[in-house]
């Protein structure tokens, strides 16, 4: 068997600590939120507990404000995804695609990651949008340590970037520093994200947490972006989203991009990995 086959299948394996962990609320919408818990695609609404592990996805036009542990706010802008990688200690939210404003709280550092660039920030805020080829970061306030992000998902060696400082990378390239924001950046920023960002937590403390509504079983192709994601950031997605190769659609087309899933095969095809007899030496 391929090492690095070898490997992501004992990676896939390993559990996610804290998997189902409450850590926030969502606490505005606007327009349309999808969250996905487990394979499941749920309709998003203000009084959603949110937990370690979903995933969460605006629209074109869409808003939404989450309320995490530690005094956290993060907002997700329009035509973005947002993946809760880990909440609690040590704490990474990834930014698939789109905007990303996130305000950490004054008990820990919070990581705002995007494939491209990262940047962990203890009582700074930053705003972040991410591209498939370019990323940037803008820090707001405070400051943060801005990263370059590998293709296995590991931030390399982290520079301080102080307020009103802005960073951005291109694939394949090192990160610029610049002492301002450029002015496209500041011109498509979502107006949302113009504004510190006010708590609604209050609202919903003396209220029953609202329940997800489910909508459908996820589509491959409604979560391929996040089965293709760097590696260490879909660590137990094939526990995650087994139950899925009951639906035939779903199966064929992981079989038809397994060059970029090697960790299905064995799931797939697992005559492929059978321990050989003599018979068959």
């Amino acid at each position: 068997m391929n090492a690095l086959v070898v490997a992501l299948v004992l990676f896939a394996m390993l559990p996610v600590s804290a998997v189902g962990q409450e850590g926030g609320t969502v606490t505005f919408v606007e327009s349309a939120l999808r969250v996905i818990r487990g394979a499941t695609v749920y309709v998003g609404a203000e009084g959603v507990r949110l937990r370690q592990g979903d995933i969460l996805e605006n629209g074109e036009g869409g808003f939404a404000e989450l309320e995490l542990s530690g005094g956290t706010i993060v907002v997700l802008g329009p035509s973005s995804r947002m993946f809760l990688f880990r909440l609690g200690s040590g704490a990474e939210i990834v930014l698939l695609s789109g905007w990303l404003k996130g305000e950490a709280g004054s008990s820990g550092a919070y990581r705002f990651s995007s494939p491209l660039l990262s940047a962990s920030s203890r009582s700074g805020t930053v705003v972040l949008r991410g591209r498939e080829e370019i990323a940037e970061i803008f820090v707001e306030s405070g400051s943060a340590n801005v990263s370059a992000m590998s293709p296995d998902g590991n931030w390399g060696h982290p520079v301080s970037v102080s307020a009103g400082q802005f960073c951005t990378r291109q694939r394949g390239k090192n990160v610029a520093i610049n002492p301002r924001p450029a002015a496209t950046f500041l011109d498509e920023v979502p107006r949302a994200f113009r504004d510190t960002l006010p708590s609604r937590l209050a609202r919903f403390s003396d209220k029953k947490p609202l329940e997800l509504r489910r909508d459908h079983e996820a589509s491959f192709g409604e979560i391929q972006g996040w089965l293709t994601m760097a590696p260490r950031w879909r660590t137990g997605f094939v526990d995650r989203f087994q139950s899925r190769l009951k639906d035939t659609a779903f199966r064929e087309a992981l079989d038809k991009h397994l060059d970029a899933l090697p960790e299905w095969d064995p799931v797939l095809h697992p005559e492929k990995y059978a321990p050989k007899t003599p018979e068959s030496r």
